[in-house]
């Protein structure tokens, strides 16, 4: 085997590896964020790639938003988060 096709191999098995990990990650995210009762994130969408999470969607207060993130950023393999998230205390965005 050439060293190119060894290098494209390990860079497959690298990227694999990073997917892998950004959907623990994902999964542990959303179940953390669904099950706090202050920031109430079931609805809320999560995107993580390569360990950099953003947040989207309607929290109801400044305090569920910080937490929110706060929460993010205490998992293992939170990079850095990117928080998108609105607040609305009505919950919608008119």
């Amino acid at each position: 085997m050439n060293k190119l096709a060894i290098a494209l191999m390990s860079l497959g098995l690298a990227f694999a590896a990073d997917q892998k990990d950004d959907d623990r990650l994902y999964d542990q995210i959303r179940l953390r964020l669904a099950g706090d009762p202050e920031v109430k994130g079931g609805a809320l969408e999560v995107d993580v790639k390569e360990g950099v999470v953003t947040l989207k969607g309607i929290v109801r207060t400044d305090k569920a938003k910080a937490k929110a993130e706060k929460l993010v950023m205490k998992m293992k393999g939170a990079k850095k988060v990117n928080n998108d998230l609105r607040v609305s205390p009505t919950g919608s965005i008119d």
